[in-house]
């Protein structure tokens, strides 16, 4: 038997029909997310209803479609249907025929009666279905776990006949929660947290700091690529890239060597949040992890936090190391992550950084020099690069 040629993707919106009064908004910015995704495949047309949004493929391969579905935020679950007459006949030979496009294991059919008008109800044309699947094949019914499910809506002027249900990426559509700055570097743990963040419907802007010559153009690179990865979930991300050497060397010094992690921190923070109110972020969000290195101590977070008032977002903060790379492993980021390019939060790590350091100690340290002529400074030479899934990026900047 011929492969079946789909006409139809069934798009279901799920967590979003919890919304209440906002619940429109919500599936409108799903359906833009969907269109601006989907914007190279100019044949699509979609129609969209209280429940469901439905993409006609007009002869469109479903494949591409379908990998790119996966990756939308706000999107439940998804499937490759028929659009067929609302009549028995023409239901049961379409779900025989999405059956025997399995050919064998266990089945079960699933309908729902949208036209209560219908004469049968869903009981029924689920039992004619199947009578004729097991007639005619040696399938099996199997209603608690099927290895085929086969999906049947009646509307009134036509029925879509499906196979199966893709889950999809689930969350809330991208740009519904605001937009914050994500602190990028080239480890593990921060392009997880702009995955999470972007999972939650807040898009990302990017700051990374760079400390060439000591990090290499191999390094930034790295970076670039990291978000470009992440920058599918919303189709680009911008990554501002400071160039942080002068004040880092600054830090060690004017400062205690156990403070300088800290302080180096405190600084990042400074300049992300005024980079962060520059481009209307409402928040920042790292890759910090509870206890996992000296400055993600609740201490350090504290000292650290101090210097600002911006709302911190750590969406790996209690995940341990192995969920991190799970999740890094999951959304591709992992290899280039652990690519051998050190950033600046390494490459001058002391040896006996103080784990629970005190904000008066750091003020009195910071209180000897010019460190905001040097953030000046950096804000002014800030670099910004926007970044997508296929851009390549350029070898240095700087």
């Amino acid at each position: 038997m011929e492969p079946i040629q789909y006409d139809h993707i069934l798009v279901r919106y799920g967590e979003l029909s919890t919304k209440g009064k906002n619940r429109k908004d919500f599936i409108k910015k799903l359906t833009d997310n969907i269109r601006a995704s989907l914007s190279a495949y100019d044949k699509l047309t979609y129609e969209r209803t209280f429940d469901r949004l439905y993409i006609h493929l007009h002869g469109t391969e479903p494949e591409e479609i379908c990998a790119i579905l996966k990756e939308i935020f706000g999107l439940s679950s998804f499937s490759l249907c028929l659009k067929i007459r609302s009549d028995l006949d023409a239901m049961v030979e379409t779900g025989y025929q999405v059956a025997m496009e399995r050919g064998q294991g266990t089945f079960k059919v699933e309908t729902r009666r949208h036209d209560k008008k219908f004469p049968l109800v869903s009981d029924q044309i689920n039992r004619a279905v199947a009578t004729k699947i097991l007639k005619e094949s040696e399938m099996k019914v199997d209603v608690h776990h099927p290895d085929l499910r086969i999906g049947i809506e009646v509307r009134e002027e036509f029925t879509y006949v499906m196979a199966d249900t893709i889950k999809g990426a689930g969350g809330y559509p991208v740009g519904m929660g605001g937009k914050a700055l994500l602190m990028l570097s080239g480890g593990i743990d921060s392009p997880v947290a702009g995955y999470l963040t972007m999972k939650r419907g807040v898009e990302i802007e990017c700051i990374h700091y760079a400390s060439p010559p000591y990090t290499s153009s191999s390094a930034q690179k790295k970076v670039l690529d990291l978000a470009g990865i992440i920058s599918k979930y919303q189709g680009s991300i911008k990554v501002h890239i400071i160039p942080f050497t002068d004040l880092q060397l600054a830090i060690y010094k004017h400062c205690d060597e156990s403070y300088a992690i800290t302080i180096m921190r405190r600084m990042m923070y400074r300049i992300a949040e005024r980079a962060a109110q520059k481009y209307k972020c409402l928040a920042i969000v790292n890759g910090e992890s509870i206890g996992q290195v000296a400055s993600q101590t609740l201490e350090s977070m504290q000292t650290i936090n101090h210097v600002i008032d911006m709302p911190v977002i750590r969406p790996v903060v209690t995940y341990d190391k192995l969920e991190i790379i799970d999740v890094a492993r999951r959304i591709n980021t992992y290899e280039t992550s652990i690519l051998p390019f050190e950033d600046c939060c390494t490459i001058f790590t002391p040896k006996n950084p103080v784990t629970k350091p005190h904000p008066e100690k750091a003020e009195k340290m910071e209180a000897g020099w010019d460190f905001e002529a040097l953030i000046d400074e950096c804000l002014e030479k800030m670099e910004t690069v926007v970044v997508t899934p296929a851009t390549p990026q350029e070898d240095d900047l700087f």
